[in-house]
């Protein structure tokens, strides 16, 4: 059994801010599998919620991360940068590729998160999130598509929706948007890389906790799931390795609800 199936395989993983979040989980996961990962973070945007952010440094996100992976596992090293400045995503896969020496899988995990309704929606807030959401996925992809080696095997782009396409998000209107978007573009990007031998795709994880509930909600939410718990972000972690592997080369265009069966809640 080959315990390093990534071994040789490049990966950008944004969004890696906190050690409780799905982006540290999906670097550990790819790097433990072999990949050499470009860990990319903004904390200055997680630092202004009440969840808040890790360092990136030595003393944060990289030092833990190296400090779980075991002897053999890929290298990882890390970027900080704002994907909503128009220049940052190139520059995110040029430092991938000058860095490991090529590009192979792109795990958009970054997001800007908004809580703002209809009575308190701002231009500047649904810029912002178009700028990160969207614009910042799109402009990743753009540039992994020059700079990658198409002669390579195991081309993949993951990205995340939120669930807006299954149920109302009233009170987040700006992320919903963006995020709506971004899971309706996946077939198109899907259409133009698959000539490529490139995948696309995008997870819906369902709740996951990532420590941004408070006790009630994290108790509603709990009621609600069919398993009874939240998600786990070795949970979405488990799904992206499968889309990152050989195995997964046959899926592509899809949005994948890999929520615990949330969806049926929302259903009912």
């Amino acid at each position: 059994m080959d315990h390093f199936p990534l071994r040789g395989r490049v990966a950008l993983v944004t969004g890696v801010s906190r050690r409780i979040g799905i982006a540290y989980a999906l670097t550990r996961r790819l790097a433990a599998l072999g990949a050499d990962v470009l860990a990319h973070s903004w904390a200055p945007h997680d630092a202004e919620h009440p969840w808040g952010a890790d360092p990136l440094g030595e003393e944060g996100v990289l030092g833990h991360l190296r400090g779980e992976l075991p002897a053999g596992a890929g290298r990882v090293v890390g970027r900080s940068g704002d994907l909503g400045d128009p220049a940052e995503p190139a520059a995110a896969v040029d430092a991938t590729v000058a860095e490991f020496g090529a590009i192979d899988v792109v795990v958009a995990t970054h997001a800007r998160s908004s809580l703002q309704d209809l009575a308190s929606m701002t231009v500047a807030e649904l810029d912002a999130c178009w700028a990160v959401n969207v614009r910042g996925t799109l402009l990743l992809a753009q540039r992994y598509a020059e700079a990658r080696d198409h002669s390579r095997p195991g081309g993949r782009l993951v990205w995340f929706s939120s669930g807006q396409h299954l149920g109302p998000m009233p009170n987040e209107l700006p992320y919903a948007a963006s995020k709506g978007a971004l899971q309706q573009l996946t077939a198109s990007l899907a259409a133009e890389f698959a000539p490529r031998g490139v995948t696309v795709n995008c997870v819906n994880p369902g709740p996951v906790d990532t420590g941004y509930a408070d006790e009630a909600l994290h108790d509603w939410v709990s009621r609600r799931m069919p398993f009874g718990r939240w998600g786990r972000p070795d949970d979405v972690a488990d799904l992206v390795e499968w889309l990152v592997s050989d195995a997964a080369a046959w899926m592509t265009g899809r949005t994948l609800d890999h929520d615990g069966g949330w969806s049926l809640h929302l259903h009912r």
